[in-house]
């Protein structure tokens, strides 16, 4: 799907450094960045749904465990 992205004029300048130093376009970088930031987001879901399903497997040792 096509989509718009506005950027600051200071932003795109810095982008635009970015992209000429690495050869290649602001596009390809604003790509990269969604990439980046969907995989981030996917990993942080499945350690917190770690972290729950750990919490309801072992609440009552952790119970005991703060009554110690």
């Amino acid at each position: 799907m096509a989509m718009t992205v506005r950027l600051t004029p200071e932003l795109d300048k810095k982008l635009q450094v970015i992209a000429d130093a690495r050869y290649t376009s602001k596009h390809a970088l604003v790509l990269q960045a969604v990439e980046d930031l969907v995989t981030s987001e996917s990993k942080t879901e499945r350690v917190l749904e770690s972290v729950e399903r750990t919490l309801e497997r072992d609440r009552g040792l952790l119970t005991r465990l703060e009554d110690a």
